[in-house]
């Protein structure tokens, strides 16, 4: 959190200065107190941005942290007055029936986000593409005397096509099995989920994004703290039937290899171990600044 109005700014510096009028606003989401923080860091530094922007609120419950860990109501309070490139944004309260909040929902992409349990409220979000266009079925499409050309392109995109003879065909009738999308599953802070929204949501996810502060030596002092294992991290993919585990924030006491010196113990490639010990051979990957993960398209069956 401390590092976004930083990376809006530098973002900022990157945009010519007439990108604002026609730019779609950057739209972040976050804890309540997030509009505020950003409000105020903004406006005490005298940081003006080249592109609007808007800030969504998730209302957390009481059950995601300790007492202490939730924040005042006049804390959060955003009476003052909205940023010059700042948009209203949705104050996002959880949805009882499905036990999540949902922040967007279109044919493109469906993101959704689920409680967290840490010393302060904190959130899960859930990345599903949307399903693909299955495959054009050629032999019925010759058995309908359809040839190759534009009319594939029409039923491929859902549209309807009337034949020579008055017969319409329908795109159902012509295209296999819609092909499912990707999911991409983002744990933030947390040593446990409240409720099991979370992995329900995060079921098959080609990726999940879960820390792992501290080694399973450690889980005692790791689960004090609100923050997770490898071992922890690894049980919830196996629940959820992740294809890969993605661990990241690592304490500094954990040195990449190429960093360790003669004597030194804590390595950073003890986690990737103790979690891969409990996946049988599930690909785990230690996270980095900049690493990319490629998740190929899925094929039609």
């Amino acid at each position: 959190m401390f590092g976004l109005p930083g990376l809006l700014c530098t973002v900022s510096l990157h945009c010519t200065s007439t990108a604002g009028k026609d730019h779609q606003p950057v739209e972040i989401y976050g804890p309540i107190g997030l509009r505020k923080f950003l409000r105020v860091t903004l406006e005490l530094s005298s940081s003006q941005l080249l592109f609007p922007y808007v800030v969504h609120e998730l209302v957390p419950t009481a059950d995601q942290s300790p007492s202490e860990g939730l924040l005042d109501p006049k804390m959060t309070n955003c009476d003052e007055g909205l940023h010059p490139q700042e948009g209203q944004g949705r104050t996002i309260h959880l949805d009882p029936a499905h036990n999540s909040y949902t922040l967007i929902e279109n044919e493109q992409v469906v993101v959704k986000a689920f409680r967290l349990y840490h010393r302060i409220p904190s959130f899960g979000f859930v990345v599903q593409e949307g399903e693909r266009p299955g495959k054009l079925n050629v032999q019925k499409l010759k058995e309908l005397g359809i040839k190759a050309g534009p009319v594939y392109g029409k039923l491929k995109t859902g549209q309807s096509v009337v034949l020579e003879n008055g017969v319409t065909v329908f795109p159902s009738d012509v295209l296999e099995e819609p092909i499912p999308g990707r999911k991409i599953c983002i744990l933030g802070d947390c040593c446990s989920l409240v409720g099991d929204a979370g992995q329900q949501l995060c079921h098959g996810a080609d990726v999940l994004v879960h820390e792992a502060t501290l080694d399973d030596t450690q889980k005692d002092k790791a689960m004090e703290h609100g923050h997770s294992t490898p071992s922890m991290a690894a049980e919830f993919a196996k629940a959820c039937q992740a294809k890969q585990l993605a661990l990241y924030h690592f304490s500094q006491r954990y040195k990449p290899p190429a960093l360790l010196k003669e004597g030194d113990e804590d390595d950073v490639m003890e986690l990737k171990r103790q979690a891969a010990a409990l996946l049988n051979g599930q690909e785990v990957i230690l996270a980095e600044d900049f690493l990319t993960i490629v998740i190929p398209i899925k094929k039609g069956v």
